[in-house]
């Protein structure tokens, strides 16, 4: 057994498609780690989204899962942009304990004049807009929803944004996708990786949390402490370090990542979440929606004697016969 191997732990290591969570005591933080795989190529590969479009839902899950996990009771995190990019809205949802779903709407016409442009980046793609990052406990608790505005901002940094000014904690958050092929038997493989590691500075002590003043406040900050002190300014130079292969490379691994960024402090890694692609989509479900419409929206929904229903997330088709939703005589 190697030192790495003694260092990291007698679980072995997590793979693919597990959210790691880390603590690293000597700097007060804590985060969680995720190397996607299986589970993001079935969930772009059922809509062969353009290449732009997939590299942009694809972080979105990442994110997703790597907030998603956090969750101590059963419920849904639901992660959605609406902006007025070539890329109208993404939504990604994580339900506990361990279900992912995606998916993204475009303007496939503004898309092309984007690329055609080179204006494909994330932040290009998104536009102007909000993101909404909700917490939904169920039906009979009040939903939480934190609201950050699009204004020429890729993903991860809507997402420094969302908990400085909601949660107001210093937190890092890195995503990386990739397209990659492989060899297989009838020819190359296209498969889809992604990765995210989001680390959060959590002292003990109440007062090196203290964030300074967010652009439009009054300025008036005291005596306050630098929240970002020599711990938390050795955690971003560090994960400053971690290259976009190093996230996605499965040999690499979440486990082998977090000790080459912080052995020299003892990391602390724990037995990694299980994600999978899970559509919570269902017959039942849709049948509730379709028995509040009014005969009117009915017959509007009906075509050739059916009334087709395709969910958004994992394009299952439905069919109900229209009879079933008839006013009773």
């Amino acid at each position: 057994m190697t030192e790495t191997d003694i260092k990291l732990g007698e679980f072995g290591f997590a793979g693919d498609d597990h959210v790691v969570p880390f603590e690293v005591a000597a700097l007060d933080a804590r985060g969680r780690v995720v190397q996607l795989g299986p589970v993001l190529d079935a969930i772009l590969s059922r809509h062969a989204y353009p290449e732009p479009v997939a590299r942009l839902l694809a972080e979105a899950v990442a994110l997703t899962a790597l907030l998603g996990t956090s969750l101590k009771f059963d419920g849904k995190f639901i992660l959605q942009t609406r902006s007025d990019g070539p890329v109208d809205m993404l939504v990604a949802d994580f339900s506990t304990p361990k279900s992912l779903r995606a998916y993204a709407r475009f303007d496939a016409e503004r898309l092309e004049g984007a690329v055609r442009q080179g204006k494909a980046s994330p932040s290009d793609l998104l536009g102007v807009g909000v993101l909404a990052l909700t917490i939904d406990q169920g039906q009979y608790m009040q939903r939480y929803q934190g609201i950050v505005q699009l204004d020429g901002t890729s993903l991860e940094e809507a997402a420094r944004t969302y908990f400085r000014q909601s949660e107001q904690i210093p937190t890092e958050v890195r995503l990386s996708v990739a397209r990659q092929f492989t060899r297989g038997d009838d020819g190359a493989v296209e498969n889809w990786r992604a990765g995210g590691l989001l680390a959060q500075f959590l002292p003990e002590a109440p007062d090196r949390l203290r964030l300074p003043d967010l652009p439009g406040g009054d300025g008036d900050d005291g005596d306050a402490p630098d929240p970002t002190d020599e711990s938390w300014n050795e955690v971003k130079v560090l994960l400053g370090t971690v290259e976009h292969d190093e996230l996605l490379d499965p040999t690499v691994g979440s486990e082998r990542l977090l000790y080459r960024l912080f052995h020299e402090h003892g990391v602390r890694v724990f037995e990694g979440t299980p994600v999978i692609d899970d559509c919570s989509c269902s017959r039942d479900r849709i049948r509730s929606v379709l028995d509040s419409f009014t005969a009117e929206e009915i017959a509007e929904s009906t075509e050739n004697g059916a009334i087709s229903v395709a969910c958004e997330f994992c394009s299952k088709q439905y069919e109900f016969d229209p009879a079933e939703f008839a006013p009773a005589q």
